[in-house]
This record gives C-alpha cells, sequence and structure tokens, in this order.
C-alpha cells in the first residue's frame, strides 16, 4: 500500500507527558512540536491532526531489549484506544527512544523542562525511525 504525501506526527506516550513531533510534507525530517500533559492528550493529538493537516500518525510502542511488549507498551496501546482520528495510526518500536533523547540533551537543557525536551525528542526519533524505514 502507497501511503500519500503529507505531513506525520510521531508520538512518545509517557505516564505523565506526550512527547509530539512533526515531519515534513516529503516525510524526510521530523522536528519536535509540543509536549502535552497525559491527562486530555488524546484530544490534543487529535486537534494537533486537525491543525497540520496530519495524514498519519505514528504512536511510538515500547518492547522490552526481549522484544516483548510490558506495561509501558499496554499504556501506549490503551493510549491508541483512547484517539479518535480520521487518520491511520501506525505502531513504531520505540525501544531506547527515551535512553538516546536524555544523553543527546546532556548538558544542554536542565530539570523541569529537560523533561518536556526528552519527550519531544523521544518523539522525533520514534518518527524518523519510521520515516527512515518507509525511504530505504
Amino acid at each position: 500500500m502507497i501511503t500519500p504525501r503529507g505531513r506525520r506526527l510521531g508520538v512518545d506516550v509517557g505516564s505523565v507527558r506526550v512527547g509530539v513531533a512533526l515531519c515534513d510534507p516529503d516525510g524526510l525530517i521530523a522536528t519536535p512540536l509540543e509536549t502535552l500533559p497525559r491527562e486530555g492528550a488524546a484530544a490534543g493529538v487529535a486537534a494537533l491532526v486537525e491543525e497540520h493537516s496530519v495524514v498519519e500518525v505514528v504512536l511510538g510502542l515500547p518492547r522490552t531489549l526481549a522484544g516483548r511488549e510490558g506495561v509501558a507498551a499496554e499504556a501506549a496501546l490503551a493510549f491508541r484506544d483512547e484517539l479518535t482520528l480520521d487518520v491511520p495510526v501506525v505502531l513504531q518500536d520505540e525501544r531506547l527512544t527515551t535512553v538516546v533523547a536524555t544523553q543527546q540533551l546532556r548538558g544542554r537543557v536542565k530539570g523541569r523542562k529537560q523533561r518536556a525536551v526528552i519527550d519531544q525528542v523521544a518523539a522525533v526519533a520514534i518518527l524518523q525511525g519510521y520515516l527512515d524505514s518507509r525511504s530505504g
């Protein structure tokens, strides 16, 4: 199936915050967009889909290093079930994205702001991984 040209939204679901990233219409580069509080995030994602004319949502699915789905994956799947969208929602393996995001930000952003930015950077990693997997 050929997916249409258009913006895609990457979503990293956490227990407190939801990081969101957006790509360009050609699906080449993901950039940070926003961090939403977990409560009400499904409605926030729906609003962002509408606002940015998104054609697909890429939701991070956290798996263990052994490839199993644990509590965090169950939370991501529950979030998917909360979404009421008119666009497809695809799942993307997001192993270690938060760890990588934390390492990338070490020493650049501090404290409370770092936690919000980490969620956005993790969403970028999820979305960029998906985009890269489609281009090759």
